[in-house]
């Protein structure tokens, strides 16, 4: 019998039903039993994170500092542990898979130290005789809810600085992917987070986290998924006069110029487009290549798309693992079919991959012949799946390059510094990357974008004071 994962409530593991947690790459393969919360649960956590409140956002800050070193310690001792039960839930790669991890550990780290170095500014009032104290002050419950293709990272990079700042949390993980995220909640209780300061409630977000929705009592949201989702957290945020923060999708573009080293120029597109299974906000599906190196970088990227291996995200040697489940998979052959039809020449792969075990397995997909009108050249589609569009010049490389609706990551690859300046100045994008992936940001560094990516302040290193505190002015007079 597979052990039950309970949701966390108030310091005590409750809950009975559990949901099949099934291995992408293999659906014989079940991962765990997790609980699945209902209102109720999710009620009786928001409690518990409101009465918390006051005791963990005024405690020591070496107290907090301890408990994320040791959650940080143990996430990385474990690393290869949770790099497969990353990969086993999710379809990443192991290397993929203890990479994240590593990263999650990371994330902690960082923000331990970010307990220790809180700090606020003193300044004289224009009034003599009178000073000014500007402080940051938690926000207060936290409402946490993550995607399924950042398992463990992106539930760091939240619960970490929420309780790096002094909030309580409730935390939702995508119904498809629990086992992560409550790997690190039972890590953070065992490292010896006060009851009732972090709440895992688990299951279907239309029950848990409709209901922090609802909730007057959740004072800010924190949220990454669909665009569709994310405007209703929006909308209920502005109802309840919350805090919240937007990270949606993307549709990021590569720009490969004519002066560009052809080798390199495959390899980062290779790694944007197909690695991950694409299944990455900052992957890029829109390849924009002026007519001078079009037809040699082509060639060039379907032979490596090709020679990807796709298989299970355990085995060695294996490239691409499987997509997530059946309705991702289906979302993707239904992209490659309207590419076809749109008028896009596929020149590799496109089809499903038959493995030693049942999964959800595609070839790495390249059209050429797109434009920036195409339905596979606008939409998301969140899978192996990439568009090259042939442009004159740089001119018209930038120009189709920001025509979209999304604004997360871009990159360019090139040997001209001019061009290289200008694509950074000008690319209207959260981050930009020359001559490497456009997936992959440091964790002390801002991450976000602008247009429909994101909404709201950074998240990562630093910038995520701005959302995770309140800033407050006092006056103090000498007599």
């Amino acid at each position: 019998m597979t052990d039950l994962h309970k949701n966390l409530i108030n310091g005590e593991w409750v809950g009975s039903d559990g949901a099949e947690n099934i291995n992408p790459s293999n659906t014989a393969d079940v991962v765990g039993l997790y609980s699945r919360g209902t209102v109720e649960d999710t009620k009786q956590a928001i409690a518990a994170a409101k009465a918390a409140f006051p005791a963990w956002s005024r405690s020591g800050i070496l107290e907090r500092h301890a408990i994320l070193r040791k959650t940080a310690d143990e996430i990385l001792a474990r690393k290869q542990e949770l790099g497969e039960l990353l990969s086993r839930e999710e379809g990443k790669t192991l290397p993929e898979g203890i990479g994240e991890v590593t990263r999650a550990g990371q994330i902690f780290d960082f923000y331990a130290g970010e307990t220790l170095r809180l700090a606020g500014e003193l300044m004289p009032s224009v009034r003599p005789g009178i000073g000014i104290e500007i402080t940051r002050e938690a926000v207060g419950v936290v409402g946490i809810i993550t995607p399924w293709n950042f398992p463990i990272a992106i539930p760091a990079w939240k619960i970490a600085p929420a309780l790096a700042y002094g909030n309580t949390v409730v935390v939702k993980p995508a119904d498809l992917v629990p086992g992560c995220t409550w790997a690190i909640v039972d890590i953070l209780k065992r490292a010896g987070l006060p009851n009732g300061v972090l709440n895992l409630v688990m299951g279907r977000g239309s029950v848990v986290g409709q209901t922090m929705l609802d909730s007057k009592d959740v004072n800010a949201i924190s949220f990454t998924g669909s665009v569709g989702t994310g405007k209703r957290v929006a909308a209920a945020s502005i109802e309840h006069n919350r805090k919240f923060q937007l990270e949606m999708g993307g549709k990021n573009p590569v720009v490969v110029l004519d002066d560009a080293d052809l080798k390199i120029a495959v390899e980062t597109v290779a790694q944007s487009a197909f690695f991950s299974t694409g299944q990455r906000c900052t992957a890029s599906s829109r390849v924009i290549v002026t007519e001078g190196i079009h037809d040699k970088f082509v060639s060039a990227l379907a032979e490596r798309a090709k020679g990807l291996k796709v298989g299970d995200a355990l085995a060695k040697g294996t490239d691409i693992g499987p997509v997530v489940d059946a309705s991702q998979l289906k979302q993707d052959t239904d992209y490659i079919a309207i590419g076809k039809n749109e008028g896009a020449k596929l020149v590799a792969g496109g089809e499903l991959v038959k493995c030693d075990t049942e999964g959800f397995y595609l070839q790495p997909t390249l059209f050429t012949e797109a434009n920036n009108q195409m339905r596979i050249s606008r939409e998301e589609i969140f899978g192996p799946v990439a568009s090259v569009i042939r442009v004159k010049d740089y001119d018209e490389a930038l120009a189709v390059s920001n025509d979209t609706d999304f604004g997360l990551s871009a990159g360019i690859v090139t040997t001209s510094l001019k061009y290289a300046t200008d694509f950074k100045r000008n690319a209207e994008a959260g981050m930009v990357m020359v001559n490497l992936p456009t997936a992959g940001v440091d964790f002390h560094v801002p991450f976000g974008g602008r247009k429909g990516s994101s909404y709201g302040s950074r998240e990562q290193g630093k910038y995520a004071a701005e959302f995770f505190t309140v800033v407050k002015t006092a006056y103090t007079s000498a007599g």
